[in-house]
């Protein structure tokens, strides 16, 4: 798939007073969102984990993550967001993408709403 970006907010939660928005590259690749760390800091999502990933070049490393809700393309879910290094460009991955029931249509290079969600 070529290149897509998408805007996405995030908050630490529904009531928090601050957001980090910005244009996030749709990864297919990876399960996990990621998004610079001190912009989640700055947000006031915290970390309250670490996992270890595997990254695109094969590498593996460990990363913290926080919890928050991610709003993108309408749609509003809650999930993983992995605290990358400061330099790092925001990713969205796919749990986030299919739990509001986005698709990748990788024929047409775009993002593409089911008609509804699996629930089956």
């Amino acid at each position: 798939m070529g290149l897509t970006f998408v805007t996405v907010n995030l908050k630490a939660n529904k009531d928090a007073p601050i957001s980090y928005e910005d244009k996030f590259l749709v990864d297919t690749g990876a399960t996990d969102s990621m998004v610079p760390g001190n912009k989640l800091m700055e947000a006031g999502i915290e970390p309250v984990g670490k996992t270890i990933y595997e990254m695109a070049d094969g590498n593996i490393k460990e990363f913290p993550f926080g919890l928050a809700i991610i709003e993108f393309m309408g749609e509003k879910t809650a999930g993983r967001i992995v605290f990358g290094p400061d330099n790092c460009e925001p990713l969205l991955g796919v749990t986030a993408l299919e739990s509001v029931g986005i698709l990748v249509d990788a024929v047409n290079k775009t993002l593409k709403r089911m008609p509804a969600i699996p629930l089956k």
